[in-house]
């Protein structure tokens, strides 16, 4: 029989009573793993009160804090569903995900009050909790609701195989999906990275990404729990922020986004001390073997990626520290307990999982393994269609080499067809970051009378005298890309939509497209 998270949470209470478990720099609270657990267990007596049963929904909209973590266990601890939203989601979107799910109770922060005023009064059967002083009248005050609880530990009868989060997909194509994941899917994911990054009682790990999201919250923050290491919790990334706390409070081990780890080397670095660094896990994206090079000499980190998607917990494979420079580009190699296949898709259908490619050859990432999620919530036929034959089809294409490293080509979705030949946006896109001027690039297809479809490049620069004519040599000269491949127009924006683990919206630049075409 497996433990659940409240078990994996009580049972480091335990061995770890003494020891600090949790500081929010934010409002400065530190809290031993006892006085965490006290406060875990006042609110979740407070939401039984409130009349939070066994698989009843509690959302949170809020930045990174204590409020939020706390949140997470006692919902653990009580049979809840824990439900954590977007915090940059806006009044609309956040309304979708309150229909969709109908919590009990939503928690929500003073940086958020515009958006949850605006929309509060849809909701009649929803109680809304404000962890800031300034309460609006429609809501009760987080403070004033567990001041006087009991810290002892609710009765509940909790097993590993309950439903423990909804959590909403980032939503790269659309409609985000609500995913449903068990106790022991997380707990399975845990434990694969706590083996992954070497993580013991002795790591203090910053929490700089969302921990709305997935990658931090079950590659990073659980884990460290789990392993008895403690959590400094900042309410959004700022790289001096970072910086700082990476000295004062002795940082060993951290999530960030590619993007944001090139944002730490912007900073005058002599101004701090980041010896305590030991490793880094990044995801979302690739890193450049010139970013790791660079972080290795000026933070003295080494890295793990982690590739992978909520529907599987996250994580399905990982590239080790050995490995960042040689295979630069990798997803590297599946994650312990889970099995990955390269198949040829099938146009209408799910791919076939005994279809399998053989080694160089693109085709459909599916997966299996103990974190994949029970379906998505209230999508019957989106979950038929995903889990199809036990497998979790991702809709991102890839290959295997033939040392079993795992490559990314792009999304299924996000395949070009032009004059019947099929375009992968990534390797145009690989050409144009060869640019010194290039920050960014994201490639797109448009509909094209003559050819079906024809590439697009969007560019942000780095350097403001970069012109498309520079581009278009690029492409044009380069031996990587076929003369049917290279993008067909270039716009510059200045910046590029990204969902919350560092990805592109590509749909959100296809709309943009739609509506230059209507004008």
């Amino acid at each position: 029989m497996y433990v659940t998270i409240a078990d994996v949470f009580e049972l480091t209470v335990h061995q770890y009573a003494d020891k600090e478990a949790l500081y929010d720099a934010r409002s400065g609270n530190r809290y031993t793993y006892r006085e965490w657990d006290e406060e875990v267990n006042k609110l979740a007596n407070a939401f039984r009160k409130e009349g939070v049963h066994k698989g009843d929904i509690v959302s949170t909209y809020l930045f990174n804090r204590e409020e939020l973590a706390t949140t997470y266990f006692a919902c653990c601890k009580i049979g809840a569903v824990f439900n954590p939203i977007n915090f940059r989601l806006m009044a609309e979107e956040t309304a979708y995900i309150l229909n969709d799910a109908k919590p009990k109770i939503v928690l929500f922060e003073r940086a958020l009050k515009d958006q949850i005023t605006a929309i509060e009064q849809r909701f009649p059967q929803t109680a809304f909790w404000y962890t800031d002083e300034d309460t609006p009248s429609y809501a009760a005050s987080y403070q004033e609701k567990i001041q006087h609880e009991s810290t002892q530990k609710p009765e509940a009868e909790v097993n590993e195989n309950d439903l423990y989060a909804i959590m909403y997909t980032s939503g790269t194509t659309g409609r985000p999906k609500g995913v449903m994941h068990r106790h022991r899917d997380m707990i399975e994911q845990s434990q694969a990275l706590i083996h992954a990054t070497k993580l013991s009682n002795e790591d203090r790990g910053l929490v700089t990404a969302p921990m709305f999201h997935c990658a931090e919250l079950h590659c990073a923050f659980l884990p460290r729990i789990h392993a008895g290491g403690s959590n400094v919790i900042l309410h959004q990334f700022n790289a001096k922020q970072v910086l700082s706390l990476i000295e004062q409070e002795h940082i060993t081990k951290f999530f960030a986004a590619p993007t944001m780890w090139n944002m730490l080397l912007q900073e005058d670095l002599s101004l701090y001390d980041t010896s305590s660094l030991t490793l880094g896990l990044y995801g979302a994206a690739p890193m450049a073997p010139a970013l790791v090079r660079a972080c290795q000499e000026k933070l003295g980190v080494q890295f793990v990626q982690a590739y992978g998607m909520t529907e599987m917990g996250p994580a399905i494979a990982v590239l080790m520290e050995a490995d960042q420079i040689t295979k630069a580009g990798s997803a590297g190699c599946p994650l312990i307990n889970h099995e990955v296949r390269i198949v040829r898709t099938r146009e209408g259908q799910p791919s076939d999982p005994n279809d399998v490619a053989v080694p160089f050859e693109p085709g459909e990432i599916i997966v299996r393994g103990p974190s994949m999620m029970t379906g998505y919530f209230n999508r019957p036929e989106a979950t038929e269609h995903a889990l199809d034959q036990g497998w979790y089809h991702s809709g991102d294409i890839g290959y295997f080499d033939r040392e079993g490293y795992l490559w990314i080509a792009d999304r299924v979705d996000d395949m070009i067809i032009s004059g019947g030949e099929n375009i992968y946006p990534r390797e145009v896109e690989d050409v144009l970051f060869e640019h010194d001027g290039v920050l960014d690039a994201a490639v797109i297809g448009e509909p094209d009378e003559t050819w079906g479809e024809k590439v697009i490049a969007f560019v942000v620069k780095k350097e403001e005298t970069v012109t498309a004519q520079e581009l278009e040599e690029l492409c044009k000269n380069s031996p990587k890309l076929a003369d049917y491949k290279r993008p067909r127009a270039y716009i510059f924006v200045d910046q590029l939509p990204r969902n919350a683990s560092g990805k592109i919206q590509k749909f959100i630049l296809r709309q943009k497209l739609e509506e230059k075409a209507k004008k």
